[in-house]
């Protein structure tokens, strides 16, 4: 237990397992990365002032963020926490742009995610995959985001042989 200003104590599990077994509240755990993601990075600190503003605006019980190895296509802290979805209602990631770019991984977490009846929502572009049609709206965005990325990898290209 740590003690906060005005005699309010707040208490952190020491692992993502243990949130469930005290009988903590659930509540939907964020998800934060150091490493840039889909040609974006975002500050950590930042990442967790819009997840939590997100929480607020929606009347989500905001758990404290975990945060995913640095490492590039690691994706070990998600899938931890996508196994333990049953002690959760859902995760909130600061960006859908942040999950597996591989097709197979992220539609993995798709499945679990609406396997467990649970939601997984993203602050910054504001949507929530409860449903199979979610899951098809996402899908669609992000195949936009890599024709754009593919087609200012070009530009790149183009403009360096000139």
């Amino acid at each position: 237990m740590q003690r906060l200003g005005l005699g309010c104590l707040i208490s952190f599990p020491r692992s993502l397992h243990e949130c469930g077994s005290v009988g903590l509240m659930l509540g939907h755990r964020g998800y934060i990365t150091g490493r840039p993601f889909m040609g974006q990075r975002a500050p950590q600190h930042i990442q967790n002032i819009i997840i939590r503003d997100y929480c607020h605006k929606n009347g989500l019980h905001y758990l404290l963020s975990v945060t995913e190895h640095v490492m590039p296509d690691s994706y070990i802290i998600l899938n931890q926490v996508i196994n333990e979805l049953e002690n959760l209602e859902g995760v909130v990631i600061y960006s859908i742009f942040q999950l597996p770019e591989q097709d197979e991984l992220r539609h993995a977490v798709y499945e679990k995610v609406l396997k467990q009846k649970r939601s997984l929502h993203s602050a910054v572009e504001r949507l929530v995959i409860k449903a199979a049609e979610d899951v098809e709206r996402v899908e669609d965005i992000w195949c936009v985001q890599k024709i754009i990325q593919n087609h200012l990898l070009n530009l790149e290209e183009l403009q360096c042989k000139n």
